[in-house]
């Protein structure tokens, strides 16, 4: 094997692990900023009665639609997937960080932070940030499913009042 060949390698590796570092730090993101709010949004909508996940359905379905890449230099048709779901979860990561920075301690308030931590953990699944973490793959697969149901819900809503 050449020394060049070698390098080549290496640098496959190195990609790697740098790719391993960067989705490991944002799993302890994730963690210490978004899963307590994502589960606590989870654990409310599975006790809430049929009137009231409604109010789910429409608090997750407009953080997302607040926090998909629109403006951005790239139409999102020419974005990759995973490029948009990237940046949908860092958009909603921000919204929650500034909304706990205002340290406004109210339910409504909790209840928006919340649903957008919920938002954050679904694309960050869609993504595959969690592949490597089990417990942060489950709490988004779970909140996966809450915005597929909030998208249809939402769908079917609007086809009902047209």
């Amino acid at each position: 094997m050449t020394a060049r060949g070698g390098s080549g390698s290496e640098m496959v590796i190195g990609w790697f692990a740098s790719e391993r570092r960067e989705r490991r730090r944002k799993v302890r993101l994730d963690r210490k900023h978004l899963e307590p709010r994502a589960r606590r949004f989870l654990k409310i909508y599975l006790n809430a009665d049929e009137t009231r996940k409604a109010e789910f359905y429409q608090a997750v379905q407009e953080a997302s639609e607040q926090c998909r890449p629109s403006g951005s230099s790239l139409p999102p048709l020419e974005l990759e997937d995973a490029q948009v779901a990237e940046a949908t979860s860092s958009a909603a990561m921000q919204i929650v960080l500034e909304r706990s920075a205002l340290n406004k301690s109210d339910r409504n308030s909790d209840f928006v932070t919340d649903a957008c931590a919920t938002v954050a953990v679904a694309y960050h699944r869609a993504a595959g940030v969690y592949i490597m973490d089990k417990e942060m793959q489950e709490l988004g697969t779970a909140a996966v499913h809450l915005l597929t149901i909030a998208t249809s819900w939402t769908r079917i809503t609007n086809e009902g009042a047209s």
